[in-house]
């Protein structure tokens, strides 16, 4: 094997790699001594096939297996002895005139990791916003709670349903007279006016009274998820079985002995470290935003051009999703486009922070343990259908890269509260809303540096916080098959579709790491 460096600009390099004839021929001989006593051919006693009939029926195919292990082995004993750390998987040829007989010449293409000089941390200063929780807001909260756990009570038989009030009834849909699959039940509780079931239904039950039976008529929404019936015009027999009206909550001990507590002082306990930890999270963003500014502002260093087009990459990608979901989706777009150099600062930037956190890390001891790993892979297994876990388990155990990206932001999380507790920190009391604004005011600095006015997606798509030891894979994780929802399609053949919802990005993470898909939610309201 003999090596040329072709390029050593920055921090690309090239290599060529060549492979002798001779060398490669004698691998392939090797392993069809390897595999010859396990060959069965008619007329030969097992294991006393020849050699040249064994290469005849199966040298390509291991002609074939000794390049690619060969090319493999090349490789990884360049990046060993050239001490090289890849940022992203090496671009990695071989001569297209290359038939068996001839040598082998391998081109290899990468960018390496910058060498960074871990910073000092002396002198690192950071001011913690704290939202004290009162006892207006713990009682603003066990209100909300309230409304969300009403009760009611039978109201007289006389009693005209309204718009709010509860109703206990059964009822059998039908098409055309016959009835459906899964478009019956019995004792169903209904609240007019919730919009639980679909249009026209709800609205056709307003002053009816208990023994009351009706037949009505409702047309399914033409993007219903049981397609037989999306757009069908069905009757529904119902019999009113009760008529309930909403009952006053008392947010008293029996309330509390209601939700499985033994007092309300263990309620408003629970409820005080509730509202406590949403504001701790929104002081974490605050401070990890102060301190990412601190290193940003310290450290210039030039940064792998393939790991910055993949941060870019999978950026773009976001906005462009946010961009379609917009109520005008061609002026989103074009405003995306307008700013496309902004974003790509930004990838640069992520990039910059996750190498030096990176480095901070490693040089001061840093890591993820192997059960925090284990735990990780088993969260993100769950979000595959069960047939699919162990795959995709053996998937993240075999390959160092998507094993690297998934391990990412628990690193960067780590590193950050190493910092954390190295710096000098003092606190200061403000309210949500003041909370809230500072770490606005942070998100236009970072994420709109040039621009006059920032959109108003860019902090949320372009959000700091960099993977901090970790280059995305370049192999894609196991794809996985579509689940079923929770409930059947027509389970419910009554209840209306629920639109998708937008999923909410961490208040103070975006590692650059890809994270694995997430479940999909049941199409159910």
């Amino acid at each position: 094997m003999q090596t040329k460096q072709t390029v050593n600009e920055g921090l690309k390099r090239a290599y060529l790699i060549t492979i002798p004839a001779a060398d490669l021929t004698a691998k392939i001989d090797a392993e069809i001594k390897k595999v010859a006593p396990q060959v069965r051919m008619p007329g030969f006693r097992p294991g006393k096939v020849p050699a040249n009939l064994v290469k005849k029926m199966h040298g390509e195919a291991l002609h074939g297996q000794v390049v690619n292990d060969t090319i493999r082995e090349s490789v990884d004993k360049l990046l060993r002895d050239e001490a090289l750390r890849p940022a992203m998987q090496p671009e990695i040829g071989l001569n297209d005139d290359y038939e068996q007989g001839k040598d082998a010449q391998i081109t290899v293409s990468l960018e390496v990791l910058p060498a960074i000089e871990a910073p000092s941390l002396d002198g690192l200063k950071l001011e913690k916003l704290v939202v004290p929780v009162t006892d207006a807001q713990i009682d603003e909260a066990l209100g909300n709670i309230a409304s969300q756990n009403k009760s009611y009570k039978d109201a007289p038989k006389t009693k005209k349903a309204a718009e709010g009030d509860q109703l206990i009834i059964d009822f059998v849909g039908k098409l055309d007279g016959v009835e459906f699959d899964g478009g019956k039940a019995e004792d169903a509780a209904l609240v007019l006016g919730s919009g639980t079931f679909i249009p026209g239904f709800e609205d056709q039950l307003v002053g009816v009274k208990t023994g009351a039976e009706k037949t009505i008529t409702v047309t399914f929404p033409a993007d219903y998820q049981a397609a037989h019936l999306a757009g069908k015009d069905a009757t529904f027999d119902i019999t009113v079985k009760a008529v309930k009206v909403e009952t006053e909550t008392t947010l008293d001990e029996d309330f509390a002995k209601s939700l499985g507590l033994d007092s309300m002082d263990k309620l408003r306990e629970i409820m005080k470290a509730q509202l406590e930890q949403q504001t701790a999270g929104l002081t974490r963003t605050q401070m990890k935003r102060a301190l990412l500014d601190q290193l940003a502002a310290g450290h210039s260093f030039e940064v792998p051009g393939t790991m910055v087009e993949a941060e870019f990459a999978q950026i773009w990608a976001q906005l462009q999703q946010e961009a379609a979901r917009d109520e005008d989706p061609a002026a989103a777009l074009k405003q995306i486009e307008d700013e496309k150099d902004e974003y790509r600062a930004i990838a640069e930037r992520r990039v910059r922070l996750g190498l030096l956190l990176s480095e901070i890390g490693q040089a001061n001891g840093v890591e993820v343990t192997q059960q925090e790993m284990s735990m990780l892979i088993q969260q993100a297994a769950m979000q595959y259908r069960n047939e699919d876990r162990e795959r995709f388990v053996q998937y993240i155990q075999s390959e160092p890269m998507a094993a690297a990206q998934l391990r990412a932001p628990l690193y960067e999380d780590k590193v950050v509260d190493f910092l954390f507790d190295k710096a000098d920190v003092t606190e200061r009391e403000v309210t949500v809303e003041e909370l809230q604004a500072a770490i606005e005011a942070e998100d236009g600095a970072e994420a709109a540096p040039a621009a006059k006015k920032a959109p108003a997606k860019k902090a949320e798509a372009a959000e700091e916080a960099p993977a901090a030891d970790e280059k995305p894979a370049k192999k894609a994780a196991p794809k996985k098959k579509a689940e079923a929802p929770a409930e059947d399609a027509e389970a419910k053949p009554a209840a209306k579709k629920a639109p998708a919802k937008k999923a909410a990005p961490a208040a103070d993470e975006k590692p650059a790491a890809k994270k694995a898909p997430a479940k999909k939610a049941a199409a159910k309201k």
